[in-house]
């Protein structure tokens, strides 16, 4: 009411003074637009008073902070600290309550390190809306030049609360930005002494140091940190500190890594180390390629493996190609045994530098190299398998891969199954004088190796060489029958039908001679290059059934019987009695019968006739009358006769006759009740 009065009365008389007092007296009341009134009718006096202009602009400024504006508010303080550090003082403690100051420091703190770390921009005019056209110079100039506002307004921290670190250490930033580095390092020193442990301080003052050409001190200091445990710290330093210094600090700490790396293994040497590279890498911006690919592998070393494939995925986010980067992780994942991720890093970096990738491969202990090349092989057989299986040999670039693996492959490990591989891949692109010429460097002249002969019979097929390439498959199809079938993609299948006959025709000399083991690979070759024909199926069954290999011999003939179609009569009648004879060799006497009734059901006469050739009426009918009787047994009547009655048309056997009788007596029985 006083300051109303004053105002409203005929002579003006210190008009700012009072406009100051009544906005502050509204700001109390918490008539906050009142007070912004008041306050903006000083500010924008042409001519107004400095000391009344402090006060507005630090009511302004509280006004600004209760609205969320903490930028424009710290403008505020920084422009009244400008115009009269002292009085600026004296008004925050004789004007703004004491439960307000608390958020006023906190909030300027905030800002002003916010000011030297360059996130904040004045946008167009809207920072400076409303300042006044006294005010206006003074803001241009600060936004010229934000170290030395911020010095003033951290000045003014330290005085309101001289035991504030967090006011110090911005006083010592904004001193380091305006190229005062003796008065920022005197500044921390003070700080330093209330608190020897405070990481923020001490990476500050290492900076200092190394940039005073003092490594040493630099160094021990920065040990601190390290002991400390806070490397941290350094992330929000490294908005403030210069670009030639932060250059300076990653130089540094990225040599005293690698000197601690090349002199000392144990862990705690390499804890240390990697606390140097987080330095770097932070002093970096946050990417430095060669620290993030040391530290990576150090971490691999210590078992953080977890760790180590986060700092080498942060290269191959920035470079995907990095080989560096693409074989360290494969390594981790080798470690944990993730062989997909394993194999796909790796292909990756030998197909950008296999010359790299394989000595670092060849540096692994002796199973980490036998498992990673093992993995290698089945996903390069794995896909070679499918691209031949599907004939699309078109696709160059999987090809390219794969010869690019298979030569990695023979240079790290000298194995058969590598170089056997490697000739394979060489087939598949056609290069078959360049397989022939590897096959016979490797295995030499001989080729005692089973699967080398093979690969040789595919080459000598080129040639027209029938009856060798079937004498090596025969060989190899008793051995691994799946390799047969993988190499059988190479064959065309005029060259396969040729095969088929071929090998179909020395098995039936072999059986002759009664060489029943080596007719079984031919008689193989021949059901695989004939596609599971039923007539090679039924002489192998053949074949194995003379090498008492009964299980073998029934799955051809359940083959042979699903594919009964177009067979004659007699064919169908007597595939069902072999295959009966099969189970009854392998005691499977319930099937042998229903094979036999099947056989009967289809032509009687001509299964008899096959009857008697094996295994004879009357070692079959007792069969036939023991599983009848079975069935009597488990009261199943109906299967019981149908048994007995197909039994008594093979023979009349004594005993199926009477069980006969006993079936019609039950049958008989049955009815009454």
């Amino acid at each position: 009411d006083i300051c109303d009065h004053l105002l409203a009365a005929e002579q003006k008389t210190y008009c700012n003074t009072l406009l100051a007092l009544r906005g502050f007296c509204s700001l109390h009341a918490h008539d906050h637009q009142q007070a912004l009134q008041d306050f903006q009718r000083v500010v924008g006096h042409d001519s107004p008073h400095p000391n009344s202009c402090i006060k507005a602009l630090c009511g302004r400024g509280l006004i600004r902070i209760s609205g969320g504006s903490h930028y424009l508010a710290a403008l505020d303080y920084i422009t009244a600290c400008q115009l009269k550090l002292e009085e600026t003082i004296f008004t925050i403690k004789s004007y703004v309550p004491w439960n307000q100051r608390g958020l006023l420091l906190k909030v300027l703190q905030e800002e002003g390190q916010k000011m030297l770390q360059k996130k904040r921009y004045l946008g167009g005019s809207s920072a400076c809306d409303h300042l006044g056209f006294f005010c206006l110079f003074v803001c241009l100039v600060f936004f010229s030049r934000d170290a030395p506002g911020v010095y003033q307004l951290a000045s003014l921290l330290v005085e309101l609360d001289t035991s504030d670190e967090a006011s110090r250490i911005l006083c010592a930033d904004a001193l380091y930005q305006m190229g005062c580095a003796e008065e920022a390092h005197k500044l921390l020193l003070l700080a330093l002494s209330g608190n020897p442990q405070r990481s923020p301080i001490l990476a500050r003052l290492a900076l200092l140091q190394l940039k005073k050409g003092f490594m040493y001190d630099g160094n021990q200091l920065l040990k601190k940190v390290i002991r400390i445990g806070d490397t941290s710290c350094l992330l929000p330093i490294m908005d403030i500190f210069k670009d030639e210094d932060r250059k300076l600090m990653q130089t540094h700490c990225r040599l005293r890594a690698l000197t601690i790396l090349k002199d000392k293994q144990e862990d705690a040497d390499i804890k240390e180390a990697i606390a140097y590279l987080s330095f770097a890498i932070i002093a970096s911006g946050g990417y430095d390629e060669d620290c993030l690919l040391i530290r990576a592998r150090c971490y691999g070393r210590l078992g953080q493996k977890k760790t180590a494939i986060f700092d080498f995925n942060a290269v191959l986010k920035e470079n995907p190609r990095n080989v560096q980067a693409l074989s360290g992780r494969g390594f981790i994942y080798l470690a944990l045994k993730q062989q997909k991720e394993a194999v796909q890093d790796l292909t990756s970096a030998l197909k950008v530098k296999a010359g790299a990738v394989i000595p670092a491969i060849l540096s692994l202990k002796h199973e980490a190299q036998a498992l990673i090349t093992q993995w290698l092989l089945q996903h390069g057989r794995t896909a070679l398998t499918e691209l031949v299986a599907t004939k699309d040999l078109s696709k160059e670039g999987t090809l390219g891969d794969l010869l690019m693996i298979a030569k990695a492959l023979i240079k790290i490990c000298k194995d058969s199954q590598y170089h056997i591989f490697y000739t394979d891949v060489l087939i598949a692109n056609g290069k078959y004088e360049e397989a022939l010429d590897h096959l016979q460097e490797a295995f030499g002249s001989s080729l005692a190796d089973d699967f080398a002969s093979a690969r040789l019979a595919v080459l000598q097929l080129k040639k027209r060489n029938v009856p060798v390439t079937a004498h090596s498959f025969s060989i190899l199809a008793k051995g691994d029958e799946r390799e047969l079938v993988f190499l059988l993609n190479f064959v065309d299948a005029k060259q396969q039908q040729h095969l088929s006959q071929v090998a179909a025709q020395e098995g039936k000399v072999l059986i002759k001679e009664h060489r029943y083991e080596k007719a079984l690979g031919y008689y193989t070759l021949a059901v695989l290059t004939s596609k599971d024909n039923p007539r090679y199926l039924r002489q192998r069954a053949a074949c194995l059934t003379h090498l008492k290999k009964y299980d073998k011999a029934l799955e051809d003939m359940e083959k042979v019987i699903q594919k009964h179609g177009h067979n004659s009569l007699k064919t169908r009648v007597e595939d069902h009695c072999l295959k009966g004879r099969l189970l009854l060799s392998v005691a499977e006497e319930e099937a042998a019968v229903k094979q036999y009734i099947e056989a009967l059901q289809l032509d009687e006469s001509m299964a008899l006739c096959s009857i008697m050739n094996g295994p004879g009426s009357e070692i079959l009918t007792k069969t036939f009358h023991k599983i009848a009787q079975y069935n009597f047994e488990m009261q199943r009547y109906e299967e019981a006769w149908k048994i007995t009655d197909y039994g008594l048309k093979i023979d009349k056997n004594t005993e199926l006759k009477k069980l006969k009788t006993r079936l019609k007596r039950e049958a008989s029985s049955c009815s009454v009740h």
